[in-house]
């Protein structure tokens, strides 16, 4: 079975469809060198990756929109060959920003549009310049929100072509009901981006999304690095793990493979940041074998209910 990622892909609710594989380009502004992003996307799109996942809040889109629009000019691909994600920040839930906030993504990127956009967190923050607002104790400053008044104006951004699809992400059962039960509902959630790997499989709240159309966009698909700042580095590392090595021996693949080919055979759909270019490649090489039923009974039995992303805030 030799299948690329394009071939390979899930339709959302809504008639567009998502690669089962993209590239995450989450990065912290202080550690990465400018320009990284930007290497690492042209690098992706060469290797095959078709769906690239970003946010405002990563300060690295006009890395990402020059890449796709030099790829574009070398005539490698076609605007509408890509899937690009978006995210709506803690501190623009009010539904009057959230237009002028998916305005300013999209002129950071220099793109018409975004194929999805998606609320980051079910939760807000004071708006404002400071996207990660605190009192003079250090306390973040969180602010009231109407989930469903941010979600009907996620509604008219779709309307005016600025989004081809929204979502969420990092939403439990009852915030995707609340949405979903919303009277007057225009579009439900397509997906629903979530940490997600072998030690966190998510059953319940994939089987949900499943009976709903809702696909689930797994992050941390490989666990994460060991950033003690925003990392549970208790933890254990989840490439390390001897049933993905063992397995990866059998098949010449490596844990970080066989732990990518799990989540794809279970629908869902995963986006491994890496910014070095041999690992981008490696990540891509999960379309040309597959697990056995027995294989994925034995990765399912690693899940241990662990996040690695706490999300503190």
């Amino acid at each position: 079975m030799n299948l690329t990622a394009e071939s390979h892909r899930i339709p959302l609710s809504d008639g567009n469809s998502i690669p089962l594989l993209g590239l995450g380009t989450y990065a912290d502004p202080q550690k990465t060198p400018k320009g990284s992003c930007l290497e690492a996307v042209k690098v992706a799109i060469d290797a095959g990756y078709r769906h690239i996942d970003g946010a405002f809040v990563y300060f690295n889109e006009h890395e990402v929109g020059q890449a796709i629009r030099e790829k574009i000019a070398e005539g490698k691909i076609k605007r509408e060959d890509i899937f690009y994600c978006g995210k709506l920040w803690n501190t623009c839930h009010p539904p009057e920003l959230v237009r002028p906030t998916l305005e300013k993504t999209l002129k950071i990127l220099q793109l018409d549009y975004v194929d999805l956009y998606i609320i980051e967190l079910p939760m807000a923050f004071k708006p404002g310049d400071a996207l990660y607002p605190k009192d003079e104790n250090g306390k973040y400053i969180y602010h009231e929100t109407d989930l469903c008044a941010t979600w009907e104006a996620m509604e008219a951004c779709k309307d005016a072509g600025l989004a081809k699809s929204i979502g969420v992400s990092n939403f439990n059962r009852r915030q995707l009901e609340m949405i979903m039960n919303k009277p007057g509902l225009k579009y439900k959630p397509v997906s629903n981006q979530v940490e997600c790997h072998p030690y966190f499989t998510q059953p319940k709240l994939l089987e949900f999304c499943r009976q709903h159309d809702i696909v689930i966009v797994g992050y941390s698909p490989l666990g994460t690095s060991r950033d003690e700042s925003w990392v549970n580095v208790s933890s254990p590392p989840l490439l390390k793990d001897p049933v993905l090595n063992a397995i990866g021996k059998k098949y010449n693949k490596t844990a970080a493979q066989v732990a990518l080919r799990f989540s794809i055979q279970r629908g869902v759909v995963v986006i491994p940041k890496s910014f070095n270019p041999q690992r981008i490649r490696e990540n891509f090489q999960i379309f040309d074998f597959s697990l056995t039923e027995k294989e994925m009974k034995e990765i399912e039995a690693l899940n241990k209910n662990v996040r690695y992303v706490e999300l503190l805030m």
